[in-house]
């Protein structure tokens, strides 16, 4: 049997609190995988500072190896001379093209409007606003502030290629895109990408629409399975609008995807959405949901019938919880962060418990 090694990226906060005690579904007396082994990295603001982001670089460096990564909450500090954004760092030392996250719907929650069907927001990992150069010219009144920001081919097509990979294998429609009437020549590019794979992926429904009008769209959703390709800063904005829609942005993990030569998943490093949550600090309030569903992402990319078979009763546990009324407070319940775990896990060993004894 081999080894499958995930690289474990701990942070800041709440967020460090919220993944020790998801790692604990992970534990092998309760999914059933002997094989699988963490090697820890701390990340945490300190120890990033200390080494002056060296962590981060070995963490990913680590990640190219194993292929799997799962990463706490971490700070970013407000000076820009200070170590900056661990994920920024990451995506591009892993190569990262996609970020993938999915709102659907908690049982017993009720969603905004219509929304019911799972909506993906593919978003592209890299590049765009957030790589940017950045400077100013001039004084005072007529200090002039500019940005020079760029996306690559390769980018934008693994981005678009993808999108309609995972609409095809979830029966979804590619909808929205980028404002490519403003910007022709830079959002342009990936409009012709997404119209490439559109073109490659006849038997997926294609309504490619301006980013505006996807905004306004969303709100008048009938139910129909979505799933929305972005440049970087739009589908940032978007996916926090998207998990909101159906409750909170805690509900869902974030995985970021990097790609093979063929646009073949290659690495994938999963965490929660959400920050640290400084206020929520030792309190055993927080909602482990996102961390949770992290973790049973992490098993979706390890290439083994166990693996996927704890990642199923993972993801069901965890929104069968909710179902069944242990929620935390921001959902309306009373249940501490160690408690909806405590019955995340008992589901889980139970699933896998029934599975076995019919013979799945």
């Amino acid at each position: 049997m081999s080894i499958c090694t995930v690289c474990v990226l701990t942070g800041d906060q709440t967020g460090q609190e919220l993944l020790d005690e998801a790692l604990r579904v992970l534990d092998p007396s309760v999914i059933r995988m002997r094989n699988l082994q963490f090697e820890t990295f701390d990340l945490s603001l300190e120890n990033r500072r200390k080494t002056k982001n060296d962590v981060v670089r070995a963490a990913a460096a680590r990640i190219l190896e194993t292929g799997l990564g799962i990463k706490a909450a971490t700070i970013t500090p407000g000076d820009p001379d200070d170590v900056g954004s661990p994920n920024a760092l990451l995506r591009n030392l892993i190569h990262g093209s996609v970020i993938l996250r999915t709102g659907r719907r908690i049982p017993s929650v009720r969603p905004l409007a219509g929304v019911h069907a799972p909506i993906a927001v593919v978003r592209m990992a890299v590049e765009g606003a957030y790589a940017a150069e950045e400077w100013r010219e001039g004084e005072g009144i007529n200090e002039v502030a500019y940005n020079k920001r760029f996306i690559s081919r390769r980018t934008c097509r693994a981005v678009a290629e993808f999108t309609f990979q995972y609409a095809e294998q979830h029966r979804a429609t590619v909808f929205g895109g980028p404002k490519y009437t403003v910007s022709p020549i830079y959002e342009g590019m990936f409009k012709e990408e997404l119209d490439r794979a559109a073109s490659l992926h006849r038997r997926v429904r294609y309504d490619p629409q301006l980013i505006d009008a996807t905004y306004a769209l969303l709100l008048e959703t009938t139910g129909e399975a979505l799933v929305i390709p972005a440049l970087n800063r739009d589908g940032d904005n978007l996916s926090d609008l998207v998990l909101k829609m159906f409750g909170t942005i805690a509900g869902a993990e974030s995985v970021v995807i990097a790609f093979d030569d063929d646009f073949k998943v290659r690495v994938a490093l999963t965490e929660a959405p959400h920050g640290t949550a400084p206020s929520l600090m030792g309190k055993n309030i927080a909602n482990p949901m996102a961390m949770l569903l992290a973790c049973g992402a992490t098993l979706r990319y390890v290439n083994s019938k166990e693996a996927a078979i704890a990642s199923r009763a993972i993801y069901e546990a965890t929104l069968e919880s909710v179902y069944n009324g242990v929620k935390t407070p921001d959902l309306g319940g009373q249940a501490s962060t160690s408690e909806f775990v405590d019955e995340v896990i008992r589901e889980v060993r139970g699933k896998l418990e029934v599975w076995d004894a019919l013979g799945e």
